[in-house]
C-alpha cells in the first residue's frame, strides 16, 4: 500500500471532526481565504456531510457563510429594526400607533420563530395567503414590503448574509388597491355642512373647510400652528409633513376667511383637536347626514380634484400644493385637467 502524504496546505484545508460529549459531534473546516467554519451536530454522519459540502462550496468559490443567518431569528431582527432603524426613519405619532409597528407585530407573530436562513419564498407565500383570508390586498401588500425592508436592514445594517436572498421579491404580491374616487354631490355637501355645524365640537366645520381649501393631510392640518401662517402672503408653512419635507401651501380667499373666524388657541394650534376626537366627530356627522363610504382623507381628494378641474395648473404646481414626491401619484387627476382644457378648446372654437 502506498503511503498517503499530505502537504502543509492540504492539512490546512482539511476538515476536522471531533466528538463533544456523548451525543454531539463538532465539524470544523479551515481553508485559506475563508474564515474558519464550525458547526455542531447530533450524529457523525451529519457532521461529515456538512464538512464535505462546505469544503466543496469553498473549493468551487460559491461558499456563503450562513452562520449569522442561522443564529438570528426573524423576531430578533424585527426587534433590532424597531429599535435601531424605525425611530429614525418614520414619523412618530402622539398615540404611538404608527402603521409600521402593527406591520412588524403581525410579521413577528407569524414568522418570528424562524431563522433568517430558513426564510424562503414558500414561507412568505404561506404568510401572504393566510393574511389575505383576514385582511385586504393593500394591507398584506404593505406588510410584505415591510418584511422586505426588514430583510434589507439585516443585510445592510447588520451585515448578515441571507443565503436564500430576499424571498419577498420572488413571490406574487397582492394587486394594488384602486385609488378611492368618492366625491360628494351638492346635496350631500349641504347635509354634511349642516351636521358639522350642529356638532358640539366647534372646530369640526372649519377643519373640513380648510381640508377642502388647502388639500392638507389630516396630520398636517392638526399640526398647523398660527405662527406658521402668513396671511399677508396667503401662505401656510407646514413643518411636519408625511414625507418629512417642509412645504408652503397657498391659502385661497375662502381659506383665509375661515382662519379669520377661528380664535387663537393658547396651544398655538389652528385646529386644537386630537386626531381621534376629530375622527369620531366627523364620522358621527357623516352618519347623521346619512352619508356612507366617506372618509376624512376623501376631503383631500376633493381638494386636489377641484384644483385639477380648474385647468390652469400644471401637474408640477399641483404636486407643490399636495406635497406628493412623485408625479405618478397625481396621474389620477390629469384626466380632470384634460376634460377642463377640452371644454375650453370647444368654447374658443365657437
Amino acid at each position: 500500500m502506498p503511503q498517503i502524504c499530505h502537504t502543509a496546505q492540504e492539512k490546512l484545508n482539511m476538515a476536522t471532526i471531533r466528538k463533544r460529549g456523548e451525543f454531539q459531534w463538532e465539524a470544523q473546516v479551515r481553508r485559506k481565504g475563508y474564515p474558519p467554519q464550525s458547526k455542531t451536530f447530533n450524529t457523525r454522519a451529519d457532521a461529515d456531510l456538512w464538512a464535505a459540502t462546505t469544503e466543496s462550496e469553498m473549493g468551487r468559490g460559491v461558499f456563503i457563510d450562513r452562520s449569522d443567518a442561522e443564529r438570528n431569528t426573524i423576531a430578533e431582527i424585527i426587534d433590532r429594526f424597531t429599535s435601531e432603524f424605525a425611530p429614525h426613519h418614520y414619523k412618530p405619532r402622539e398615540d404611538g400607533k404608527e402603521a409600521w409597528r402593527f406591520q412588524c407585530e403581525h410579521l413577528k407573530t407569524a414568522l418570528g420563530k424562524f431563522s433568517l436562513a430558513a426564510l424562503d419564498q414558500k414561507l412568505v407565500a404561506q404568510y401572504r395567503d393566510k393574511r389575505l383570508s383576514v385582511v385586504g390586498d393593500s394591507t398584506v401588500r404593505k406588510e410584505l414590503f415591510m418584511l422586505s425592508k426588514i430583510l434589507k436592514f439585516a443585510e445592510t445594517e447588520c451585515a448578515i448574509v441571507l443565503p436564500r436572498g430576499n424571498p419577498v421579491g420572488k413571490i406574487r404580491k397582492p394587486s394594488e388597491s384602486k385609488s378611492r374616487d368618492r366625491r360628494l354631490n351638492e346635496d350631500e355637501w349641504q347635509k354634511l355642512e349642516a351636521e358639522c355645524r350642529k356638532s358640539r365640537n366647534t372646530y369640526l366645520w372649519p377643519a373640513v373647510q380648510l381640508a377642502v381649501e388647502t388639500g392638507m393631510r389630516q396630520g398636517e392640518l392638526l399640526g398647523l400652528a398660527w405662527k406658521n401662517i402668513d396671511k399677508k402672503r396667503s401662505i401656510a408653512f407646514l413643518k411636519d409633513t408625511k414625507n418629512g419635507e417642509e412645504r408652503a401651501v397657498p391659502l385661497s380667499p375662502a381659506a383665509l376667511a375661515v382662519l379669520d373666524t377661528l380664535p387663537v388657541s393658547i396651544r398655538g394650534k389652528v385646529i386644537p383637536v386630537e386626531r381621534m376626537t376629530l375622527f369620531h366627530v366627523f364620522r358621527a356627522a357623516c352618519a347623521r347626514a346619512k352619508i356612507e363610504d366617506f372618509t376624512w382623507h376623501d376631503l383631500r381628494h376633493e381638494a386636489l380634484s377641484k384644483l385639477a378641474e380648474r385647468g390652469d395648473m400644471t401637474v408640477l404646481e399641483l404636486a407643490a400644493v399636495s406635497g406628493h414626491k412623485t408625479l405618478q401619484m397625481l396621474k389620477r387627476y390629469t384626466h380632470l385637467q384634460a376634460e377642463k382644457l377640452a371644454a375650453k378648446l370647444a368654447t374658443n372654437a365657437r
